[in-house]
């Protein structure tokens, strides 16, 4: 048991331990993604709404949320050890400039963490919190006729405080009674100033996952003159474009064109 302490105490330790939750993060963003992309379907947040109640009733999908919680401040609270580590290790700045080849993400994850990680606690402030624990967030009803595929959309007030939703069949017709954070997330991407952070914060994302990614799979070990092209191909293209793209480009769209 010692040992197995001493092994994740030392350096290389703190940095599986950063390569193995920043992976589990990868995997996080991708659905995250994908359920994000729901808002793009005009359907007045019929979709996203039922995704997001999904989210935040299913239990094995809320267990899975809390061991999210957890990997963030793991993962956050070893990126602070590693960047004091090294601060220690080098008290007084080199004289000259380095000119090694190293990527300006890579030399900058401390920033770029940073500005994530303050741009998590804004957007789960507006959102996860408000959806969960306050009344800022409304209901809608949606009636859906199965036979001919109608669907019918009202605010909806639930008598009874304790209401968090309902999914019923009455003749036909399919209603759906959910909270409405569509209408939540629209007005938030209506403010050019919380656009403007989103899309730094995508940004950060790349940049942080443009070397993060690749990093983790060396940190681990796993590089091999064959496969090592593809990792970095995934994490250039996918990671570090594509999904910081995809993100970015919700708030952008709700801002410019869904008013």
């Amino acid at each position: 048991m010692s040992e197995f302490k001493q092994t994740f105490n030392s350096s290389l330790g703190k940095k599986l331990i950063m390569a193995l939750t920043g992976l589990f993060l990868c995997t996080f963003l991708i659905v995250h993604l994908g359920g994000n992309l729901q808002l793009f379907q005009n359907d007045e947040g019929y979709a996203f709404n039922v995704y997001a109640n999904f989210l935040t009733h299913f239990p094995p999908i809320e267990i899975v949320a809390y061991l999210l919680y957890v990997t963030i401040v793991v993962h956050t609270f070893y990126a602070l050890m590693l960047t004091v580590k090294n601060r220690k290790s080098r008290p007084v700045k080199y004289a000259s400039v380095n000119k090694s080849p190293a990527s300006w993400g890579s030399k900058n994850m401390g920033l770029l963490g940073s500005v994530l990680l303050l741009f998590i606690v804004i957007h789960m402030g507006d959102f996860w919190y408000k959806y969960k624990f306050t009344d800022s967030v409304g209901f809608k009803e949606y009636k859906t006729n199965v036979l001919t595929n109608k669907r019918t959309v009202n605010d909806f007030k639930p008598q009874d405080p304790a209401f968090e939703h309902s999914f019923t069949t009455e003749n036909d017709v399919e209603i759906v009674r959910v909270k409405d954070l569509h209408t939540k997330v629209s007005k938030s991407f209506k403010q050019w100033w919380y656009v403007i952070i989103y899309v730094i914060a995508m940004g950060a994302l790349s940049f942080h996952l443009l070397h993060g990614f690749q990093s983790a799979f060396r940190t681990m070990g796993w590089t091999h003159r064959k496969y090592t092209p593809v990792v970095e191909f995934i994490g250039t293209w996918f990671f570090a474009v594509i999904m910081p793209l995809g993100f970015a480009a919700m708030p952008v769209f709700y801002f410019f064109i869904n008013r």
